[in-house]
């Protein structure tokens, strides 16, 4: 049995092909979220519209693509598809499937933020003279990002990691390469560390990254009387509304 190759193990630490997978890693997030909030933004409005014709088939998506495992749904658009005449390159069948996917969840975040809103806030914009658009842009939407942002933060460190689904259809990544270099090195274990080491930077990079933003989210409900901390009661949205 091999033990343990500590100068394989340093070598493959700033590997360029292990570089290079990390960041296809990177860019298959940033992508996948991107594309991800747009539909789910489209799918929490159509959930949240009152109309049928828009509110169920978004209810249907939404049922399919969180129900069903991300790796079949992947296995499906790769090799499914072709046989109905939709043929697409691995990186294009990536990019769907995770987009797809992750808008499902997203666009349950996105309408329990804005439901969490109580109805007298809207209430009194449309009083005040505020259309739809209006009052969603600058009273609703101001208060649910506070509560949509943590929430959104763990999703993206939860995609970052879920990318090396697509290992599975032969997506150059972070994982793919990682096993490639296995079947030609034999080092095992410590292209699995180096691989988890990978995935932990990005991980605690996007951390900094997320606390950040709900810091800037949560600013304008401090205390603005004293210079005392802000304990988790003072955000409440209840509170806010007294």
């Amino acid at each position: 049995m091999q033990g343990w190759n500590w100068s394989g193990f340093i070598e493959y630490l700033l590997n360029p092909y292990m570089l290079m997978g990390a960041w296809t890693t990177l860019w298959l997030t940033l992508a996948a979220i991107a594309g991800g909030l747009v539909v789910g933004c489209a799918l929490a409005l159509a959930r949240l519209s009152g109309t049928r014709w828009l509110s169920v088939p978004a209810h249907f998506y939404i049922w399919v693509f969180r129900g069903t495992p991300l790796l079949v749904q992947l296995i499906i658009i790769y090799t499914g598809l072709p046989q109905f005449g939709i043929k697409l390159s691995v990186i294009e069948s990536a990019l769907i499937g995770l987009i797809l996917n992750e808008a499902a969840y997203l666009a349950e975040i996105i309408r329990a933020g804005i439901q969490s809103i109580a109805q007298g806030q809207t209430n009194a914009a449309r009083a005040l003279g505020f259309n739809g658009a209006q009052t969603m842009r600058y009273i609703v939407m101001p208060q649910a990002m506070r509560l949509i942002v943590p929430t959104l933060g763990n999703s993206i460190n939860g995609l970052l990691k879920t990318t090396s689904v697509t290992s599975v259809i032969s997506m150059e990544e972070l994982l793919r390469r990682t096993q490639v270099l296995i079947q030609e090195k034999f080092m095992v274990l410590e292209l699995f560390l180096v691989a988890a080491i990978y995935y932990l930077i990005l991980t605690s990079a996007w951390d900094f990254i997320q606390r950040r933003i709900e810091r800037h989210f949560g600013r304008a409900y401090g205390n603005q009387t004293t210079a005392a901390p802000v304990d988790d009661a003072a955000l409440d949205p209840a509170l806010q509304q007294r």
